[in-house]
């Protein structure tokens, strides 16, 4: 291209999507040049520049594959909705996740998603060098050895899976593999939002074992992230299949959107019959003569008319628990009236607040082995 001639930006991209929209152009006749954004090694991003005088038809081109990706990501949408979505780390316990998943989904009449994340290799690789040098080379040969490494792990777990179906142990229900690159929980969340799955269900590691983790539980940045409904299955629990499941536990501080989170629940699990203990977590003392107290008490007087009006049928006691130190006492709850499950919510938190104070469905993750079914509000 004739350094002389006026270039314009079309378009700011990922190399690989700077390349396709590139090949697009060429194939109308349009040259265009790919230059780094900037003078930082640390971005990742490309400009994509043409002639200025190519600038209307190059910008109608853009606007076609614009619309023509979000039909097909609509398509994409539509076809995956109803998905459970299944993050694996190919660790032993994944099958006992697989299993919850696979019954949940004969049930549903749907699909699984087995997902599985890894950090690219070799991040310290810059994109000049990728460009103008031969480490383009060592980058694609550090991923494919993981490509390979991940894919030797799906096809193992693929005939565990196969001959637990062949031996009726799982049923037959349609399930995929799908691998991305990135921080885990990050790219757990982004298919989430991109394919709105059902219910993402995820096995959590034992205390001892998250404790030796340095980067934190990705169950639980997923859990409180997730705008997606998300079933825990702690690593020592026998919990198997919902059909099963007898008592839940609903455990609220009586937020304003709880409700709307308690009808998203009963939607979820319509397809199954079970008693749920609504627990109403309150500060102060027991019998405390408070204007707090009071409150207390009208609020639940207001949830068992919401209950009688909405859900006729359902089974739900409802119950006060008072006292600051909460956990002890929903353990206690969830021992004397043999609990299947513990279902709370998530409220969006800035990052300081999620490091430092940590959410009640997190602390509990780190304490149980109760399952939980945590919905974000």
């Amino acid at each position: 291209m004739d350094d002389k001639v006026k270039l314009v930006t079309l378009a700011i991209h990922s190399l690989e999507k700077a390349q396709a929209l590139q090949l697009e152009l060429e194939a109308n006749g349009i040259d265009s040049i790919i230059q780094h954004v900037g003078d930082s090694i640390v971005t990742r991003n490309v400009r994509v520049r043409i002639k200025e005088s190519d600038l209307d038809r190059a910008t109608a081109i853009v606007e076609e594959i614009n619309q023509n990706q979000a039909e097909a990501d609509a398509l994409r949408k539509a076809s995956h909705q109803g998905e459970l979505l299944v993050p694996i780390d190919f660790s032993n316990y994944n099958l006992h996740t697989c299993e919850v998943a696979f019954n949940l989904a004969q049930i549903y009449n749907t699909s699984v998603v087995l997902f599985h994340s890894f950090i690219d290799p070799t991040p310290h690789i810059n994109l000049i060098e990728e460009m103008l040098t031969r480490e383009k080379g060592k980058r694609d040969t550090a991923l494919q050895a993981k490509l390979d490494e991940v894919k030797q792990q799906q096809e193992l777990l693929d005939r565990q899976l196969k001959a637990a179906i062949a031996d009726k142990v799982l049923p037959d229900v349609n399930y995929r593999f799908v691998t991305k690159t990135g921080i885990p929980e990050d790219a757990i969340l982004k298919y989430s939002r991109d394919n709105e799955p059902q219910l993402i269900i995820m096995g959590s590691r034992s205390k001892a074992e998250m404790e030796r983790e340095e980067i934190g539980s990705i169950t639980g940045e997923v859990m409180e992230r997730s705008r997606i409904p998300v079933f825990v299955l702690p690593k020592d629990s026998t919990f198997k299949n919902f059909s099963e499941m007898k008592n839940l536990v609903y455990a609220t501080r009586f937020e304003d959107d709880d409700l709307l989170a308690f009808d998203s629940l009963m939607t979820l699990l319509k397809p199954f019959r079970f008693k749920v203990h609504f627990l109403h977590l309150a500060k102060g003392k027991k019998n405390e003569e408070s204007d707090n107290q009071l409150w207390n008490e009208i609020k639940l007087r207001g949830i068992q008319e919401y209950f009688k009006k909405n859900y006729p049928e359902q089974e739900i006691t409802i119950s006060l628990l008072n006292g600051d130190d909460t956990l002890p006492a929903i353990d206690k709850y969830v021992r004397d009236e043999h609990i299947d499950i513990v279902s709370l919510t998530t409220h969006e938190r800035s990052i300081f607040v999620r490091l430092f104070n940590p959410s009640t469905a997190k602390t509990m993750l780190d304490n149980t082995q109760t399952p939980l079914l945590v919905f974000h509000v």
